[in-house]
């Protein structure tokens, strides 16, 4: 039943090291262009390779290909050359997006096959797959961030008072770019290497699990069978033709986007000019240990309550934590007395974040119930795409610049989410109905 738990918490360790680059490979820019190439090269495989792969070789098979493409990144960062990272990145995203249509399809249907044999409800199987699922992804980011902050805590730093006065907010690359001290404080070959062996190991020890003991689902073609005549380009063309077809796409992409500017600028922004900056690289992991514990318990948290209190009260609730943690680190100086603060900003952060991950994914399945894999590839899409924008401008604005951005995308995307509410209530109420029973499969 739980086959795929293994799957789930060796794929988030692998992803830890994205999160390592910026901060490791600062030099030229490296880091943010690295990241970059792979949420583009994520954009272009999510056009058409995850549907061709699955066909091709199935979801287990697909699942264990696309892992190997993590893999090989992890080794290209032994030697982090533009020559090695960039090529390996572009490998990385091409295997990203078959990997997650693949992991997805598998849990539908395994869960579907679950509620056959028990006489259940299919899509409330289904969704009690995709929680645990979450769950754990979430939760492992303690364990993956734990990892690179006992390697690298060996590390030790102290920011002088110039180096202070350039981090946080006042952080300008293009003012100061020999200032900022991450780029004279990269931790040694022999800790950096022992930690990418962990990581590669991880991502060794995943692909094994899965070739083994993932069960095949031998019918994992079947559900695909009404695809199998569609050309190419119609599938290419099926993602934007859903964003002429249907306006509430175009109204969600601002907030779509804004997922992936967030999280980017957390990633990457936060990590950089503030915990490195001011206390060093070996405290990034601890700080994100509070992100990713908090996100993954409120996430369950708002799955809960959301039956309650309707999603617009839940975005509305996120997005006032957000505008506070922006007009707090346009204020906060950093500074190593504040240790607690490096770590309470970004548990704080992860309240706000947990709403826009759920109900992001909650109001595209609710809302594009007839045309819901192109809407989810949509989503992809633009979310891929606001990750490629924050760590494309990374190197090239002050800090607090992009704190303004962000205030700016939150304002335009609660805006528009609100046109789309509206939008939603002048439908008649037996016509959401209709559509809501025809996503009931009829298998009990």
């Amino acid at each position: 039943m739980f086959s795929w738990c293994p799957l789930d918490f060796c794929f988030y360790l692998q992803l830890m090291e994205l999160f390592r680059i910026y901060s490791l490979n600062t030099e030229a820019g490296l880091g943010v262009a690295t990241l970059s190439v792979i949420y583009a090269s994520v954009i272009v495989s999510s056009m058409f390779l995850p549907q061709i792969l699955i066909k091709t070789f199935g979801c287990k098979w697909t699942i264990t290909y696309s892992m190997c493409c993590y893999i090989i990144f992890s080794v290209g960062n032994f030697s982090a050359k533009w020559y090695t990272l960039i090529p390996t990145a572009i490998i990385l995203g091409l295997g990203g997006a078959p990997l997650w249509s693949a992991e997805a399809s598998y849990l539908t249907m395994s869960g579907n096959a679950y509620a056959l044999k028990a006489g259940k409800l299919g899509r409330d199987v289904v969704n009690q797959y995709f929680g645990i699922f979450f769950l754990i992804f979430q939760s492992s980011g303690v364990w993956g961030n734990l990892i690179s902050s006992l390697v690298l805590k060996q590390q030790i730093y102290r920011a002088t008072k110039e180096e202070l006065l350039n981090c946080g907010a006042q952080d300008c690359y293009s003012r100061s770019p020999t200032t900022n001290n991450t780029n004279t404080q990269r931790p040694q070959s022999n800790l950096i290497y022992i930690l990418l062996g962990i990581y590669t190991g991880s991502g060794i020890l995943a692909v094994i699990l899965v070739a083994v003991f993932l069960d095949h689902i031998p019918n994992d073609e079947s559900e695909n069978e009404d695809k199998k005549n569609e050309s190419f380009w119609s599938s290419v063309l099926a993602t934007f033709r859903h964003l002429k077809d249907d306006r509430r796409q175009v109204l969600l992409i601002p907030l779509t986007m804004y997922s992936g500017f967030e999280q980017g600028f957390l990633s990457s922004d936060y990590t950089k000019s503030y915990v490195t900056c001011v206390l060093g690289i070996q405290y990034v992991g601890y700080s994100m240990i509070c992100f990713s514990a908090t996100t993954s318990f409120s996430s369950l948290l708002y799955g809960k309550i959301s039956q309650y209190t309707g999603r617009a009260a839940l975005y509305g609730v996120g997005s006032v934590i957000h505008f506070c943690c922006f007009f707090f680190l346009l204020v906060w100086k950093p500074h190593p007395n504040h240790k607690i603060l490096f770590f309470l900003f970004p548990a704080f952060w992860g309240l706000a974040d947990a709403v826009i991950q759920t109900q992001n994914n909650a109001i595209y399945g609710d809302l594009f119930v007839k045309n819901k894999e192109a809407a989810f590839a949509n989503y992809r899409l633009w979310e891929s795409l606001g990750f490629v924008i924050a760590f494309g401008y990374s190197t090239s604005l002050c800090v607090s610049m992009k704190l303004y951005i962000l205030m700016v995308i939150l304002f335009l995307s609660v805006a528009l989410y609100g046109t789309v509410e509206c939008l939603e209530q002048d439908q008649p109420f037996v016509e959401k109905d209709l559509n809501q029973r025809k996503e009931i499969p009829d298998i009990a």
